[in-house]
């Protein structure tokens, strides 16, 4: 269950959220999980200083359909989003010291040059089926 700092992600929503926001962070969790469980208040707390970013949690058991488009295998995961580009996919208890630091690292990011090193990336594998791990869309 999302907390009072924290939007429940859907299906429905998260294409308008990942729209309508500049930073998304997404949990990505399940009630039966011991390490969703200790994350999760670590996750609430700095949610609440961070009224500027969206912290969305993913029930992967209500919410398949999102967790399969992530490849999340293992919970919790935690994924970044920075103006709907994704930064940062990945699976364990994060701290808090290191989710705050994410969190500045993300901020401090030169999008325009993540961009470019997208684009220069996705060219690079143009001809290139199923570029497989490199953890970008293409």
């Amino acid at each position: 269950m999302a907390g009072n700092n924290t939007l429940e992600m859907t299906e429905k929503n998260f294409e308008q959220t990942l729209e309508s926001n500049d930073i998304v962070l997404i949990d990505f969790w399940a009630t039966w999980c011991g390490p969703c469980r200790t994350f999760g208040p670590i996750y609430e707390k700095v949610a609440a200083k961070h009224p500027d970013i969206v912290f969305a949690k993913v029930d992967t058991e209500a919410e398949q359909g999102l967790a399969a488009a992530f490849s999340v295998r293992s919970i919790p995961t935690l994924a970044l989003f920075r103006e709907k580009v994704l930064l940062f996919l990945q699976p364990g208890l994060v701290p808090e010291e290191a989710l705050e630091d994410l969190i500045s690292q993300a901020k401090g990011l030169d999008m325009e040059q993540v961009r470019k090193e997208i684009a220069e990336h996705a060219a690079h594998h143009e001809h290139e089926e199923g570029c497989q791990g490199c953890g970008h869309d293409h």
